[in-house]
This record gives C-alpha cells, structure tokens and sequence, in this order.
C-alpha cells in the first residue's frame, strides 16, 4: 500500500510533538518544497522565501500542538507559511504612490514566448509586483482570502485591497501584453 501524504503526516506528528529531531526532519523534507512554492508566491525573491520558510517552519514546530484536528495538517502548516509572508510584507512594507511606477520597474528582460508562458515565467511576473500588489494577488487570487479578510491582515480597507488587486492585475496584463508585442516583433524582424 502507498502511503499518502497525509498517513506520512500523521506518522511524523507525533514525533514533532516529542521534540524527536529526526520526525521533525523528515516533517520538514516532505513539506518544504510545498511550502517553497508558497513563499516565492509572497517573497519578491528567493531568498526572501527561504526566510519566510524557515521562520513558518520555526512556528510550525512552536506551535504544533495547537493544531485542532480541523483540516489538513498541510492546510495548518500552508496558513502558518501564508501569515510569515504577510508579516515579512509588514515589516518591509513601503508607502509608494501608484504614479510612481515606471515601466523600469518591471523588468522585461526574461525573453518570453507568450504562447509558452508556465508556471514559472508566471511566478515570475507576480514576484515583479510592488509588495503591496504581490500580496493582495496572491491573498486574493491564489490563497482566495476575501477583501475583508485581506483589509483584516494588511490593516488596510476593503476598497484599497480591491484597487490594489485590480492594479497588479493591470499590470499583469501588461506586462503579458508587452511580451506579446516584444515577440512578435522579434519573429517579424
């Protein structure tokens, strides 16, 4: 029998609980690449990512007796990854004027194919958002927390989170689109 993610959880649990450094390793091998992918959804790099990872790790690890039952233990941990980020985004959060932003601060410098954009080229543009854009997207888009729960978390109001998630999704657009014109004016010359 082919033991699922959540049996391999639910057998590591309980050793993390005991403070058993190998279950905790383990726990965190099987998890980690998961929860990465997570992070540089939030992070505008990766090491920023490895940060937020390492510290959700250190919370999950903190914090496991907490979890209530409810949900997937993966879910618990996926939240816990989620707040690092927001909390990361907090602490080097900015105020930047939407004016403010030129088309230099996007980089346009990846040579994509628009027919061929992946998951990666994707993750790459979001990480390009401003900070304030990259998190409401991600929260909103990707995690599906509500406007008032993103206000709630990023101390901001309703309507600010909704303008902000149609901004980066402005951008996104444009962005997409400027690579679609870049290519094919490079097939045409």
């Amino acid at each position: 029998m082919i033991a699922t993610i959540d049996d391999r959880l639910n057998d590591l649990w309980e050793g993390c609980l005991n403070n058993n450094r190998k279950q905790q390793e383990a726990l965190y091998k099987l998890l980690a690449p998961r929860m990465m992918s997570v992070c540089l959804r939030y992070a505008k790099d990766k090491d920023t990512a490895q940060d937020i990872l390492q510290e959700g790790f250190m919370k999950v690890f903190k914090n496991m007796q907490y979890y209530r039952g409810e949900g997937s233990r993966e879910g618990w941990v996926r939240r816990i990854m989620v707040h690092c980020a927001i909390n990361n985004y907090r602490k080097a959060k900015k105020m930047v004027l939407v004016d403010d932003f030129s088309d230099t601060t996007l980089n346009n410098g990846y040579g994509y194919n628009a027919q061929t954009l992946d998951t990666n080229d994707l993750l790459k543009l979001v990480q390009q958002l401003p900070d304030n854009y990259r998190s409401i997207f991600n929260m909103y888009a990707i995690d599906g927390y509500s406007h008032k729960e993103i206000g709630n978390n990023l101390n901001i109001s309703e309507i600010l989170s909704r303008t902000n998630l149609n901004r980066a999704r402005t951008m996104l657009k444009n962005q997409i689109s400027k690579m679609e014109m870049r290519d094919s004016y490079c097939l045409a010359g």
